[in-house]
């Protein structure tokens, strides 16, 4: 089995419906990953790798034309966020206090996941309580950017990011509240998918705001995240915050391209202070998007620094509310970061948060203007690379890299990072591209498009022996 490139779910699912490969040598290709880089790295928590292994040799011998056509992450080991239940594995959100919470249940995703023939590997290291960004956590250790281990992955889905960017698992499963999927993924060089805010059931993942919480694929490539999406999408009657809204085929027309689209780029005051190298690439990404046929305008968007503000107020009273028990009977089991940002949420009054919700709704509507004139709104994911570990002050990294990701949590809309570059240091840069809510189609179509005409993907196998 070829382990110089990376292997992606398309790639291994077309593999296996050849029988060129079986789902155990796909799982020990990424076991030998998971020994050789985790250690350094710290991505894993709880690897799952006897049950992986028994599941995977029961799906060996219904390889060849019995293997159903609709199980479309058959033989996938995909890892997950440690804030997803999965039955008998503990579900710790990465705090102190959750380190006995072993579910009986799969949280809904995780079981759309096992009924597409997807083999859990295990679970991924976060920030403590998916408050914050940095993935520094005092209980589970640090996890590092594989690119540089000195350096932060991006947060709170770190793991998640630097387990699929170094083929530990070929997908993985985030949360994403302020841009948790989007900064490890842009700080990791991986696709990372933030869905429109009700598109994925929330039930069984431990919340860290209730209108806020998003939960969403990041994988290698932008076709893997269409078939994630494709699996874990859909109506969840008993979840209150999912929206019965039909679930399009998201790779009918993921090649289609972009010829005559109409696509906003961010220019202006909010995105200025953004590392140089940052804004160069996203202008050298703007000049693809322009070859492959589309139309672009510079506009300025003032009002997004508002808005990540308003996230912000709404997603720490949220979370300290969530744990307020917690907070106020063993406030020191958490974190200080942690404990310093739930306490803010817990300071803020009611009429902070009144008019917090108040500026989500005027969100919502300037975006409904903004999206009667472009199919697609193009800006950095994060405004700076990766910021070393021993300079990741918690609560300033949090303002630093939310600041292009954070609005579209307020406002619920889809939003898909991919790579596109790397600095001259090399660390990964990432491109967030962003389109009206229950569009998610448009977005693979352009990310698509986008990835086809550059090769940023091919960097992964710097990580491959």
């Amino acid at each position: 089995m070829d382990t110089i490139s990376p292997l992606t779910i398309s790639k291994a699912s077309t593999l296996l419906k050849r029988g060129e490969i079986t789902p155990l040598e796909i799982l020990e290709t990424c076991l030998q990953q998971i020994s050789r880089l985790n250690p350094k790295i710290n991505a894993f928590i709880n690897i799952t790798d006897v049950e992986a292994k028994n599941t995977a040799i029961k799906m060996s011998p219904s390889l060849d034309k019995t293997q159903p056509s609709e199980l479309l992450l058959f033989g996938i080991p995909i890892g997950i966020k440690d804030l997803f239940d999965a039955t008998g594995i503990p579900t710790t959100a990465g705090t102190k206090f959750l380190a006995g919470n072993t579910p009986m249940t799969d949280a809904v995703v995780v079981a759309r996941l096992r009924e597409s023939g997807a083999v859990l590997i295990g679970k991924l290291n976060m920030h403590e309580i998916a408050l914050g960004v940095t993935n520094v956590n005092p209980h589970y250790g640090t996890c590092c950017n594989p690119w540089d281990t000195k350096r932060i992955p991006g947060g709170s889905s770190g793991g998640s990011a630097a387990a699929v960017i170094t083929g530990m698992c070929l997908c993985a499963l985030g949360t994403d509240t302020g841009g948790s999927i989007r900064i490890p993924a842009s700080l990791c060089g991986t696709v990372g998918l933030k869905p429109t805010y009700g598109r994925v059931s929330l039930r069984g993942v431990i919340p860290l705001s209730w209108n806020l919480d998003h939960v969403g694929p990041i994988t290698l490539t932008v076709r893997d995240a269409a078939l994630m999406l494709q699996v874990i999408a859909g109506y969840d009657p008993v979840d209150p915050i999912s929206i019965d809204v039909p679930v399009e085929d998201y790779l009918t027309s993921i090649e289609d391209g972009i010829q005559g689209w109409h696509i906003a780029l961010l220019t202006g005051d909010c995105i200025a202070e953004s590392d140089p190298e940052v804004l160069n690439a996203i202008h050298t990404a703007a000049q693809v998007f322009d070859r492959l046929g589309a139309q672009i305008e510079e506009i300025d968007l003032p009002w997004l620094r508002d808005a990540a503000q308003a996230n912000s107020v709404i997603a720490k009273a949220d979370a300290a509310a969530y744990y307020h028990e917690r907070l106020e009977t063993s406030p020191n089991d958490f974190g200080s970061d942690v404990l310093y940002r739930l306490r803010e949420g817990a300071a803020h009054t009611s009429t902070e948060y009144a008019l917090a919700r108040r500026k989500q709704v005027e969100l919502r509507r300037q975006f409904e203007h903004l999206f009667s004139n472009y199919d697609i709104l193009l800006l950095p994911t994060t405004s700076i690379p990766a910021p070393l570990i021993t300079d990741a002050d918690a609560i300033e990294q949090a303002r630093r890299l939310t600041i292009f990701t954070a609005p579209f949590n307020l406002a619920g809309l889809p939003a898909l990072s991919l790579p596109c570059g790397f600095t001259t240091g090399g660390l990964p840069i990432g491109l967030q591209l962003v389109s009206p809510a229950w569009s998610e189609t448009r977005l693979f179509q352009a990310g698509q498009a986008y990835e086809g005409a550059t090769r940023w993907t091919a960097r992964a196998s710097t990580f491959y022996k």
